[in-house]
């Protein structure tokens, strides 16, 4: 089998993330609304979602920009409200905000079978992932990705074409025999067509708004949805036996 380049996203697509997330920002609401009765819960959760999404832009995907948004979003409708702002309040927003990174990580079912599989079969695996250096550091020791990955891994706190182009400058890829695997096709496929390697799309249980957006590339580059992360073995394999027998016809 000819062997492939093999890129995988890690929050949502190796290990949970956007559970723990809804459920912190769950805990943020209910406690806004006993701050702020004429609120309801769903506003609360739209203005946090847009003050964190907003503050992607110039901060990227650090860790700080998570309880800075509970704090955005508590200072609005303070000001929305005439509510006095206290500090109090504020610091335990702020704490709630990073408990969310202290929640150990929990792999997706089949993380482990699947990245060795792949590992045997002779494919060079990297992760390339979203956030800040020490949070995500920390969610690849838990799972003891160093064992698929060794030294292959890329942290980014700006997830974007840039950012994977700089990656497949760094490996020396070839597009041809080089996939990217992820949940998010802002952050993950997108610009693995727009850089036309090959773009595995694996829907994630919940997906944050930010991530959902349209894929309009053109691209030359196979691109496939599946239903779970085991499926990914069988689906490039597939891949590789097609394109071998068009070749050879």
């Amino acid at each position: 089998m000819q062997k492939q380049n093999i890129l995988f996203n890690l929050d949502d697509t190796l290990s949970y993330c956007n559970r723990y997330f809804n459920r912190v920002i769950s805990e943020f609401a209910d406690q806004m609304i006993t701050w702020f009765d004429s609120i309801t819960k769903e506003e609360i959760k739209q203005k946090q979602l847009q003050i964190d999404v907003k503050a992607i832009s110039q901060h990227g995907l650090k860790s700080e920009r998570f309880p800075e948004s509970f704090v955005g979003t508590y200072k609005y409708f303070c000001d929305l409200t005439g509510k006095e702002k206290k500090k109090d309040e504020i610091q335990y927003l702020r704490e709630l905000g990073f408990k969310v990174f202290e929640i150990p990580v929990e792999p997706i079912p089949h993380m482990n079978e699947t990245l060795q599989r792949l590992k045997e079969e002779g494919h060079e695996l990297y992760l390339h992932t979203g956030g800040d250096q020490a949070n995500q550091s920390k969610k690849i020791a838990q799972l003891e990705l160093a064992t698929y990955f060794e030294h292959r891994i890329f942290i980014s706190e700006h997830k974007d074409t840039t950012a994977l182009s700089d990656i497949l400058k760094t490996i020396k890829a070839d597009p041809k025999v080089t996939w990217m695997v992820g949940n998010s096709l802002r952050t993950d496929i997108v610009p693995a067509l727009e850089k036309n390697i090959q773009a595995i799309y694996i829907p994630a249980e919940t997906e944050w708004q930010y991530n959902v957006v349209e894929v309009n590339v053109e691209h030359t580059s196979a691109f496939l949805t599946l239903n779970s992360l085991q499926e990914v073995p069988d689906a490039i394999h597939k891949h590789i036996q097609e394109h071998a027998m068009s070749t050879y016809r």
